[in-house]
């Protein structure tokens, strides 16, 4: 079933969702959607498990697409561009790949639509250790994240997903669910590497990383995203629009310019 997405908007013109990744939330693109604003509409969304969205104990990308249909359905939006990092990107290509004829066009962060090893559990599991409920202060929880995560620049992302309650602290991200979907959140759906989306799709890869390996694009073309094409962030890691924003912004606006000049263009086929 498909649950109502919590989400914020900015802006005005026409619509784009930002999907966000693992760990995140929408908060977390808040400066890309002020720059995108000044002429979009900008809904940046917590996907389920996440931020202040409803909890499931399932989230295969098939069931998180459709959350983001429904909510698509809610706004009554119309070919939206939808920009997606890391699992927010494969969210988005599943979408996509379903749902053709209702998306404008792709934005697609840093991930493809590939099996990655699992680096992530470890992050989780450290998170359900760190014993928040018990613990006084932010910079315990810190500390104990600190001991646990090998990567320090990680924890004050992961810290983002601690809140306050009364006199206690909690993560608000159902690390419980997030362990369980890890196999499916690592893959992407079998059923889908037949189908394909037409319109334009901009992957915008960090020259630092190695989620995206194939610098030819050719994860995403021409099987599934025969209009694909790859632009690399000179200094970027995974973590695209956080290490080089401004670079990010421009190539962003030039992929909405992609989608906007075949907004108005028949629907893509999935045969």
């Amino acid at each position: 079933m498909a649950l109502n997405l919590a989400f914020e908007t900015v802006g005005s013109g026409p619509p784009v969702l930002v999907l966000h990744g693992l760990f995140g939330s929408g908060a977390n693109w808040r400066s890309v959607a002020r720059h995108l604003a000044i002429t979009h509409t900008v809904h940046s969304v917590d996907l389920r498990n996440h931020g202040s969205s409803p909890w499931a104990d399932t989230m295969g990308y098939g069931e998180m697409a459709d959350d983001v249909l429904q909510l698509m359905d809610r706004l009554d939006l119309r070919a939206p561009t939808v920009i997606g990092h890391s699992m927010g990107g494969k969210v988005a290509m599943a979408l996509a790949l379903r749902q053709p004829q209702r998306i404008g066009g792709l934005v697609v962060v840093d991930i493809a639509p590939v099996s990655y090893a699992d680096t992530l559990t470890p992050f989780a599991q450290a998170m359900s250790a760190a014993d928040v409920m018990a613990t006084a202060s932010l910079a315990e929880v810190q500390r104990r994240l600190q001991q646990a995560v090998p990567d320090p620049g990680v924890v004050p992302f992961l810290m983002q997903n601690l809140v306050r309650h009364n006199d206690h602290f909690d993560w608000r991200i159902n690390l419980v669910g997030i362990c369980a979907a890890m196999p499916q959140l690592c893959g992407f759906p079998a059923e889908l590497l037949g189908a394909r989306f037409e319109r334009p799709v901009t992957v915008i890869a960090g020259e630092r990383s190695d989620y995206v390996q194939a610098r030819d694009g050719a994860a995403f073309a021409p099987t599934m995203f025969p209009r694909a094409q790859l632009d690399v962030v000179a200094g970027a890691g995974h973590w695209v629009h956080a290490d080089q924003p401004a670079a990010f912004v421009v190539s962003v606006k030039q992929a909405l310019k992609r989608s906007a000049s075949v907004r108005r263009a028949p629907a893509a086929s999935t045969t």
